[in-house]
This record gives structure tokens, C-alpha cells and sequence, in this order.
């Protein structure tokens, strides 16, 4: 019996050495400091009063998604963690690109870190170890929150950016390697689509609105992000065992 505990550990173990290793690396790397050009986006257009209006009025569906899930999957302290960080997404993100600064880009990126965090810990509940992930909630909540204090305090995002890319590394690998416990793993997948294709129209905010100068690619980057979590909100309203 020993030892056949031992081995349902062993991909625990490893999950978690591939956590503290990484982590551990970070001091190797260069510090990365905010680069001040982050808060120029290519849409400065005012409208009804809101400075950089489509920017802020995109985040909505980050509240409706956030609010929705929150309603229905509350209860469960992962997935409150998760929508709960969807919803404020909506606040700080709204609020940051009504005065963009490092003052406000600290409440713009704090619920998200939260929401990356609590991605994890429910995918290590569902698929290494129910008991392992929920106990990992906390710890990696407060790595999330402790991540952006120190950015704020030393102007080094090392540790965010840990905190928004690790999951990008371990998410993969959790879900290939480890059988799913309920059904509706394309939705994830759908997910990781839509957080690319965000990711992607960030980086090219200005080439995205010089055709036309309609939208920007970061107005697009918010309804792409807020459809990887509509994608996220269907696995958990459509998910039934495997049997």
C-alpha cells in the first residue's frame, strides 16, 4: 500500500518541483522593469465623457462573465477564487485605462494574477489531486498578490510574469498527461486559443488600428481574453463525470 501511494505522488511531486525550480530560477534572470511606452495605446479617442472609451467599456464582459459564475459556481473555493478574479478583471482593467499609469496598471493586473492562480489550482484538483490542489489555492493566491507588491515596491515584474506564463507551461502538461476527470476539455483548449490570440492583438495594439482607426487591438484584446473566459464559464456549466 506504500508504495502504490507512493506512486499516485510521484506526478504531484514532479508538478511541484517543476514549480519550486522554476521559481527558484527567476533570480537568475535579469530584472524586468515596466516599460514606460506599456500605457501608450493606440486609441486615445474620448466619448460621452470616458477617456479611452473603448478601451474601458470593453472590460464589460469580464463583469458579466465573472458576475454569471460567481452566481453559479460560488460555492466551490477554486472556482469562486477564479470568477471572482474575472469580475474585479472587469473594475481594474476599466479603471486603469480610464488613466493609464503604474498606479493603476497595479489594479489591472492584480485580479488577473488571481484569476492565472486560481486556473491552476483547479486544474491540479481536477486532474492530479483534489485534496493537493485545494490545498495549493491559498499559497498560490498569495504568490499572485505578493508578485505585484513586489513589482510595485522594486519595479521588477520577474515574479508576475511567473505568475502569468507558468500556467501557460504547466496547464499543457497537466492536461495531456493526466486523464480528465469530467468532460468538456475542449472548452479549455478554446480557452488557451482565445488568451493567444489576446496576447497576440496586444502586441500589435497600433498595427490593428491604423487599418481604419476603428477599433485598436487592444480593445479586441479584451473581448478575445473575455471569451477565453466565457470558453472557461461552458466547461463548468456543461461538465458531466467520466464515467
Amino acid at each position: 500500500m506504500t508504495l502504490s501511494i507512493a506512486k499516485e505522488n510521484r506526478p504531484l511531486a514532479a508538478l511541484l518541483g517543476l514549480m519550486v525550480a522554476s521559481l527558484a530560477m527567476l533570480p537568475l534572470l535579469p530584472p524586468i522593469p515596466q516599460d514606460p511606452s506599456y500605457h501608450n495605446f493606440a486609441d486615445q479617442r474620448t466619448l460621452l465623457g470616458i477617456p479611452h472609451f473603448w478601451n474601458v467599456v470593453s472590460n464589460l464582459p469580464f463583469l458579466l462573465i465573472g458576475a454569471l459564475g460567481l452566481w453559479e459556481f460560488g460555492r466551490d473555493r477554486a472556482t469562486f477564487a477564479l470568477f471572482l478574479g474575472v469580475f474585479l478583471t472587469g473594475f481594474g482593467s476599466a479603471y486603469y485605462h480610464w488613466n493609464p499609469s503604474n498606479g493603476t496598471l497595479f489594479w489591472d493586473r492584480l485580479p488577473m494574477a488571481l484569476t492565472f492562480m486560481a486556473i491552476l489550482a483547479v486544474a491540479m484538483e481536477e486532474r492530479v489531486n483534489e485534496k493537493a490542489g485545494a490545498l495549493l489555492l491559498w499559497p498560490l493566491l498569495v504568490l499572485a498578490v505578493f508578485s505585484l507588491l513586489l513589482w510595485r515596491r522594486t519595479d521588477d515584474l520577474r515574479l508576475y510574469g511567473w505568475v502569468q506564463f507558468f500556467p501557460c507551461i504547466a496547464l499543457p502538461i497537466l492536461f495531456i498527461a493526466f486523464p480528465p476527470k469530467y468532460t468538456g476539455t475542449s472548452y479549455w483548449f478554446m480557452a488557451a486559443l482565445f488568451y493567444a490570440l489576446a496576447k497576440l492583438l496586444e502586441f500589435f495594439d497600433h498595427p490593428v488600428y491604423s487599418v481604419g482607426f476603428v477599433i485598436s487591438g487592444h480593445t479586441l484584446k479584451h473581448l478575445a481574453a473575455a471569451s477565453a473566459c466565457f470558453a472557461i464559464l461552458r466547461y463548468f456549466q456543461t461538465r458531466q463525470p467520466v464515467r
